[in-house]
Order: structure tokens, then sequence, then C-alpha cells
């Protein structure tokens, strides 16, 4: 175990203080966790710091560093395009979106849908959701945390390591609900920005400072807008499907939208969110630049992937390896953990608590609690086959979300703006879609027909999904707009809200917050365009 010598006593005790001290934290919450929205929702009592700190935890994980560090080292900053477009996506989160979730007091996104559409989307989104959950974000999660691990302790094998995985955070998760999940990745969060700006610090110091770095750096790798024909990030897959999937991932994606859901108030929910996306913008220079940067430091490395690790152990300053590699551990942990609260959320409430209606909540947590433990199993047996998809993770993760989660972002955007769309259309539009999403990634890993990055294939699914959804509504009646208005977005209660917003205090203003967001995000991308 060659990298574990590295590790001084005062890494080992930093490692053993914050992991310690984390994991007591959810244990001894556990007991406030008695009834099923306490479990599942976190008692709505969440502040919106903690909702923004979890966001950002949620997504600057022990994957995340080391992909973004990987992709930037390889390829450049314009793995930087996924990051921004959370800050644009959540403006619209805040302003169309949430309002309508909170007043709804919904569980789970396919209970809010079946409020809009019927039992039959609620059925079809949530169980699409629970394979994604368990095959995309669980096994994702799993085999990075476990690629991770090997690099600490190369003897490991790959479904041991998952396998121990699994069990750590199934235990957190079960000792203390989705609460105890939101107030670690709320510590985790701070914690993360305070390791990440360490990282980029010492990176940049090593590799001679921010001046040399930026004129040693081939000009292509500081460019965030590629040409086309580029494999990874073309101009026209940023123009199609980075909003697609960040639209889903944030606005639809029941990992996510759970976060917000427990907040304590609407105020608090669009609060923490505008705050999550901010804090996405760091990722840039907390993350990325450092991992172009280390081009300097170490370049003629095998495996891209592997450059976070040379970062942590041939960079970094004792005390701050350790802490960095417990905030690695416990996002791991942490992340799991919420990915099998919300998919075993979406089972206990979608599906057995409606063959068995009359179950208390003692009954539908504990069942909540055998569903964690099937997951963990499926995903942990799923988790060695993703190397045979894809050459790397990245890829997976992403060609997976483009292919399958546009005709959820259709539906569920026709909802939110269109009074025609109705159950029958929406049927239409996700068979449909997913007829197509079916067709274009077996063509893509086996056929080749259709020459389309995976980026543009997903728009071309989104519109196939789209036009489905209205010619099918047209067969039916529309809906009563009694039953959907107050599903939809609606100028009145827009105008009522901008009457209310002259009364607040601009810093409490979430329109102005997102307008102050939305600059700083566009001065970043002109910046580096």
């Amino acid at each position: 175990m060659p990298l574990i010598q590295n590790l001084s006593w005062l890494d080992l005790g930093v490692f053993g203080l914050y992991v310690g001290g984390l994991i007591l934290m959810g244990v001894l919450d556990r007991r406030r966790q008695m009834k099923a929205r306490e479990h599942f929702l976190g008692g709505n009592s969440a502040s919106w710091p903690r909702i923004g700190f979890a966001l950002y935890a949620s997504t600057i994980s022990a994957t995340s560093l080391v992909g973004l560090t990987g992709a930037a080292y390889s390829h450049g900053i314009s793995v930087y395009n996924y990051e921004w477009m959370a800050a644009v996506v959540l403006t619209i989160f805040c302003a169309f979106v949430l309002p309508t979730y909170i007043k709804s007091q919904v569980f789970t996104v396919p209970e809010f849908l079946e409020l809009r559409y019927g039992k039959f989307v609620r059925t079809y989104v949530s169980a699409l959701s629970v394979v994604l959950g368990i095959f995309l974000d669980a096994a994702g999660g799993l085999f990075a945390g476990a690629v991770l691990f090997q690099i600490l302790f190369p003897d490991w094998v790959l479904w041991q390591v998952c396998a121990l995985l699994a069990l750590l955070a199934g235990a957190f998760l079960i000792s203390g609900g989705l609460r105890a999940v939101i107030m670690v990745e709320s510590v985790q969060g701070l914690v993360m920005v305070i390791a990440a700006s360490g990282i980029a610090f010492f990176t940049f110091q090593a590799a001679g400072g921010w001046n040399h770095v930026m004129s040693q750096l081939d000009p292509a790798h500081l460019k965030l807008v590629m040409p086309a024909s580029d494999k990874d990030m073309p101009w026209t897959g940023l123009l199609t499907g980075v909003p697609l999937i960040g639209f889903y991932f944030w606005c639809t994606n029941q990992i996510m939208v759970q976060r917000v859901l427990a907040a304590k108030s609407l105020d608090h929910g669009r609060w923490g969110s505008l705050m999550g996306g901010a804090l996405k913008l760091t990722n840039l220079f907390l993350v990325i630049l450092p991992g172009a940067a280390a081009v300097l430091l170490f370049p003629h490395l095998a495996q891209p992937d592997q450059v976070f690790s040379h970062i942590v152990f041939e960079v970094m300053p004792h005390g701050l390896i350790g802490l960095i590699l417990a905030a690695c551990l416990i996002s791991i942990l942490a992340n799991l953990s919420a990915v099998y609260n919300s998919t075993s959320t979406l089972l206990t409430m979608d599906f057995i608590r409606k063959l068995r209606p009359g179950m208390t909540d003692v009954q539908l947590v504990r069942t909540g609690k055998i569903v964690i433990v099937a997951l963990m199993v499926i995903s942990v047996l799923w988790t060695p086959q993703i190397i045979h998809f894809q050459d790397t993770l990245w890829k997976y993760l992403q060609a997976v979300l483009c292919y399958f989660v546009p005709p959820i972002a259709a539906v569920f955007l026709a909802g939110l703006f269109i009074k025609r769309v109705n159950t029958a259309g929406a049927a239409a539009g996700l068979i449909v879609g997913t007829t197509a999403s079916l067709v274009l990634f077996v063509d893509a890993f086996q056929f080749h027909v259709f020459p389309l990055h995976f980026l543009v294939a997903a728009v071309v699914i989104f519109v196939i999904a789209g036009a489905a959804l209205l010619i099918g509504s047209l067969f039916r009646p529309a809906p009563d707009p009694a039953t959907v208005s107050h599903l939809m977005f609606a100028k009145d209660v827009w105008k009522a809200e901008t009457d209310h917003l002259r009364e607040v205090k601009w810093y409490q203003n979430y329109r102005i917050l997102s307008v102050a967001l939305l600059i700083l995000t566009g001065a970043i991308v002109v910046w580096f365009a």
C-alpha cells in the first residue's frame, strides 16, 4: 500500500477526527426520524445555507474532483460548461419550478407529475427514475469511489470496495435518514470549498503562479467554446445537450430536488438553490484550472484520472492531505446515501404504498430501509459491468443521461407551460421518446448509422418526444383548467409576486439575486470563451 506510506500522523489524526465527527453528528440525530416526512424530506427544516452547501457538496464529490481534474488535464477547461450551466438552470428552477413543488407538498417528482398528468405518467417516470438511480447514480458513485480507493489500496478487488462503500452508506442512511444526510452535506460542502481552495492555491504555487500557468498552457486548453468537431464538448452540444442535462439534473432529478424540498420555506429553498449555483461557478478556479495547470507539474501521466491523487500526495502539505482524503470519503458515503434514499423513496411511496395503502408511518419507514438494502445489493452487482459499456466513467454517465432523460424533460416542460397537453399526450411523448432513446443508444454503441454526438442526440430525442406529446394530446380533450392551472406557471401569480417583492429587501429578493448570478456567470463565460 505505497500511497498510505505518504500519510503522516497528522494526516491520520485529521482524517479520523473529521470522519468520526460527521458520522457521530448523523447518528445522534436519528432519534428525530419518526414520521415518513421526517425520514424522506428531513422534516422540512433545512435552512438556505444548509441547502446551498448540500447541493454543492453533492456535486463536488470525490467523483467530481477526480473526473473534473482528469478531464481538464487531458482536454482543457471546456468541461466547465457543465458547471456554469447549473447556475443558469437554477435561476429558472427558482422562478418557475420550485414554487409549484413547495406548494404541492409532494414527496417525489413523479408524485408531482401525477397531479398534472395522471397515474400512468407518474408510474412510468418513477420506474425510469428508479432504474437511473440504481444503474447510473448509485453504480457510478460506487465505481468512482472504488477507483479512488484502489489508488490508495491497489490490492483491493473492485467489487469488494464497492460492497464496503455500499454497506457504510446504507448503514449511515438507515440510522439517520435524509435529515442526517443534509446535516452532513451542509458541513461537507463548506469543507470541500476549503479543501478545493487549498488544492488550487498549492497547485498554482507549485506550478509557478497564476501568470506563469496562464502563459505556459496551450491556449486551446483555456477555451470554453470548442469546434463542432470536438469529440468531448462540441459547441453544438453546448447549445443542446448540456442545457437539457442541466434541466433534468437540477429540476426533475429526485436526488437533487429532494434536497430543496426539505427547505423550511420557499424563500429558503430559493436562496439555497442560488447559493448552490454560485458555488458551482467556483469550480473553474478551485478544481478545473488546477487540473489543467497540473500538466506543467506532471506532463506525462498515462491515466488522466490519476492527476488528482498526484496533486494530493505530491503537492499538498500534511494535514491538508488527511482533510482532503476524509472529505472524499464522506462525500462518497453522503452521495450514495442520498441516491439510496431518493430511490428508496420512489419505490416506497410510488409503488409499495399504492399496493398497501393502509401502511403507517412506522411501516413506511421500515419498508424504506428494507428497500435500501436491496438497492445496495443490486448496485454492487452492476457496478463492475460499467467498464464494458464505456472506456471511462465520465462518458458512461453523460451518455446515459443524454440518451434517456430528454423525454422526461419534454413532458415536464410541456406540463409546466402548455395547458393543452394531457395524459394521452404525455404517455405518447414518454413512450415514443424512450423508443427513440433506445434506438439511438444502441446505434451509438453497435451500428453507427446516425453519426450524432451524444450531446446532440439528446436534443433530437427531446424534439421527438415533444412532437409526440403535442400530437398525442390532440386525440383527447384538453384537461380541465381548474385541475391543472395551479400546477403551471401563471402570469397573475408572477405579477402578484412582483408586487410582493417590491417590499422585500434587495438582498432577500431572489430575482435580484438571480440576475446578479446570471451576470457573474456571463462574465466568466465571456472571459474564457
